[in-house]
């Protein structure tokens, strides 16, 4: 039996429809659910369905913006015109934009941006990886999620400018030159005639940096005087207050030559972003446990000499093994403990050498 719908409020309007908070409820059972709906008139149909396509191609992929169902449903308008609707999840703390606008001058806090910043690379190497190009990765296309306790998910959303890597976009055949929002577009959004995975990276760079000062880019420079700059290989200004690791990411992004950004992937593995703990934690784990397997294997090679044992060997052999404590997380403790070991080694006459 199809859900009961009742709109519950207005939450914005786009270049290709309007979206509303409706929520749902199952008849049957009396549960429900919110869902942020996409509307687009019968103009805007093909846009929303690829729209659709794309998403559900990115279902399951982390940080992209989940789509209900498997098709599109319709409707009227407040005004009786039909109307086409995308459902999506809803993001009860907005967009990135309406997120920063909670923060003193808008500037988020340094480890934050950070992992917003990771978070969108994350989304982009899943997008990127199915051969598409986002072409306007911007605050309003980023939506806030909340998470753990004082914690938060960014998902990037609204694929209606999405295009497969080297297609040629139909802006560029206007005289409007641009294939998505001109303040987050790099120089060969004005010169180039194919989709690139750059565009979207210094599109990135372009997020860090509003991250930082609250700011959007080149903020007061009009349209045709960007077009301008954009042409002649200008990018943002980086101011120099900004974190050394910062600046050097941003400068990555802002590269001249859409090569030079590398890969989303390869962007997630800058200084400026921090693994994981989780992943540092099994490296570290898994360095620890090499070491101990050397070492397991050095006792064996040792014991299993074609030498005669003498007395002391034998007598240390019947001893019970020793036992290993390791904390991979803490390197400080660990070259600690493990002196301990070799020392404890030593003195059973394996001759082994302490770390410093």
């Amino acid at each position: 039996m199809q859900s009961n719908e009742e709109f519950v409020k207005f939450l914005g309007e786009g270049a290709y429809g309007y979206v509303n908070l409706v929520r749902y409820t199952n008849p049957d059972d009396g549960s429900s659910f919110l869902s942020a709906v996409k509307n687009s008139y019968d103009a805007d149909y093909d846009t929303l369905q690829k729209e659709l396509e794309i998403l559900l191609k990115l279902r399951g992929c982390p940080r992209i913006v989940t789509c209900f169902g498997h098709s599109l449903r319709q409707g009227l308008s407040n005004y009786g015109n039909k109307v086409h609707k995308l459902q999506l999840e809803y993001a009860s703390e907005g967009s990135l934009n309406a997120f920063m606008d909670h923060y003193a001058d808008r500037k988020l806090p340094e480890p934050l941006v950070k992992d917003f910043t990771r978070m969108i690379l994350e989304g982009l190497v899943s997008i990127h990886d199915h051969g598409y190009v986002h072409c306007d990765i911007k605050p309003d296309n980023l939506l806030v999620f909340p998470s753990r306790q004082d914690s938060f998910e960014l998902k990037i959303s609204d694929f209606g400018n999405t295009l497969e890597v080297g297609a040629v976009p139909k802006f560029w055949e206007s005289e409007f030159p641009w294939v998505g929002t001109p303040i987050y577009m790099p120089p060969e959004s004005v010169r180039d005639g194919f989709a690139n995975k750059g565009i979207d990276l210094w599109s990135v760079g372009c997020l860090v940096l509003e991250m930082y000062t609250g700011v959007i880019p080149w903020e007061g420079v009009n349209i045709n005087l960007l077009a301008t700059r954009l042409r002649c290989g200008k990018a943002p200004e980086i101011p120099e207050s900004l974190p050394s690791d910062a600046k050097a990411f941003i400068e990555t992004c802002f590269s001249r030559n859409p090569e030079e950004r590398g890969s989303a992937r390869e962007l997630l593995l800058h200084p400026f972003l921090p693994r994981p703990q989780v992943e540092e934690e099994a490296e570290d784990k898994k360095t620890s446990n090499s070491f101990l397997l050397k070492l397991f294997k050095l006792r064996i090679r040792r014991t299993s000499s074609n030498k005669k044992p003498t007395a002391d060997v034998v007598a240390v052999s019947d001893k019970k093994p020793l036992k290993f404590r390791f904390f991979p997380t803490k390197t400080t403790q660990f070259k600690r403990t493990l002196n301990k070991v070799l020392r404890l080694k030593k003195s059973t006459d394996f001759n082994l050498v302490s770390v410093h």
